[in-house]
């Protein structure tokens, strides 16, 4: 924003620390001369009257007035200068903590994300502006590291689709005698792959974007229609689905939500014991908030693999062998909803093998409307 040249903040504070000390100075000096006026006769009789003397009377407060007011010019004028000096010395020491986020605020204009005040001394304003751009300048510094980790991810896994199709197309060019159906069934599973990962991808960056309506939600009622519609993949898999809970209101996009609750359960379905599997979908209600909990059998982890799941594209090494391993989003664009519905997600290994994943969401007021999302 262009803007016209004006006065420095330190000028201004030393101007008005100057303009205080004056004016404080000029009241004492006007108190002292009302106290002289009040209490100091005018004039007084002298016993040995000189003849240019009236009448033998000494007018005291012309006299006093001719010396206060010369001295009390010189006493402002020294006051004028000493606020000027010190006012300048005190502005820059006071405002030298600003000097030093402005500093920060330009380094992280040019994109130096790494640099930080860390501003010495106790709490006080400067301080706190301080501490709150340093949070700034880590979230801002860990969201463009992870954005420029899922580029190189998404441009790896867009690629491996396109490179494979390229070599099937390059085999039907080079060997027309093979086998064209072959080629054909390889060509739509590789090109079904890549449309669901850039519907993933529209998905996540939707979420990530908070472009949604909201509206009433109940998170029990997605619950059912998401262990419904992936029951048929359970019954092959040799998984059981055991549903319950609280009705679960919350605010926010029932397709977004839908596709967060059939993530989790589509997740702890495929990502289960080979055989005799079970997957417990439960939903809770808090004093606040509401909970979805989605846990299966399964495969021990460790903490730190159950941290790295949400990532994207990042698996398990049980998911990557599996003909349900997906695009590597699952997870991703969950904590995507979540966070986009101010919620959070948990995931905790359990000590039997598999996971226990909980969505809180701010559970719905009964006063509450629906609107626009940001």
């Amino acid at each position: 924003m262009d803007r016209a040249p004006g006065l420095s903040v330190r000028l201004k504070l030393t101007l008005s620390y100057a303009g205080f000390l004056m004016l404080a100075g000029a009241l004492l000096l006007a108190a002292v001369w009302v106290f002289l006026l009040r209490y100091v006769p005018e004039r007084a009789m002298l016993t040995n009257a000189d003849e240019d003397q009236l009448n033998g009377v000494f007018p005291i407060r012309s006299v006093l007035l001719n010396v206060f007011a010369p001295r009390a010019a010189a006493v402002l004028a020294f006051l004028l200068v000493f606020g000027l000096v010190g006012g300048w010395i005190l502005a820059g020491r006071m405002l030298a903590p600003l000097t030093r986020i402005t500093d920060a605020t330009r380094m992280a204009t040019s994109g130096s994300l790494s640099h930080r005040i860390r501003l010495p001394g106790r709490k006080d304003e400067f301080s706190e502006l301080a501490d709150a751009f340093d949070t700034m300048l880590a979230r801002l510094e860990a969201h463009v590291a992870e954005q420029q980790r899922f580029a190189a991810n998404a441009s790896h896994e867009l690629r491996t689709p396109l490179a494979i199709s390229k070599t099937l197309l390059d085999v039907a060019r080079t060997d027309p005698n093979h086998d064209t159906g072959e080629i054909i069934d390889r060509l739509h599973a590789v090109n079904t792959r890549a449309i669901d990962l850039t519907e993933a991808l529209l998905l996540l960056s939707r979420a990530n974007q908070r472009s949604f309506t909201r509206e009433h939600v109940d998170l029990s009622l997605l619950a059912e229609g998401a262990t419904e519609t992936l029951l048929p993949l359970a019954e092959k898999r040799g998984v059981t689905i055991e549903t319950g809970g609280d009705i679960a209101p919350t605010i926010g996009s029932q397709a977004l939500l839908l596709q967060l609750t059939t993530n989790l359960v589509h997740n702890a379905i495929v990502h289960n014991l080979p055989e005799q599997g079970t997957v417990w979908v439960n939903t809770s209600v808090r004093t606040r908030t509401v909970v979805l909990t989605v846990e299966n059998t399964g495969e021990k982890l460790t903490p730190q693999l159950a941290s790295t799941l949400t990532e994207p594209f990042q698996r398990g090494t049980e998911r990557i062998h599996t003909d349900h391993a997906g695009v590597g989003l699952g997870l991703a664009i969950v904590k995507s909803i979540a966070l986009a519905h101010d919620g959070t997600l948990t995931l905790t290994p359990r000590s039997a093998g598999g996971m226990h994943i909980a969505v809180e969401l701010p559970a719905a007021s009964p006063h509450t409307g629906s609107g626009a999302g940001a």
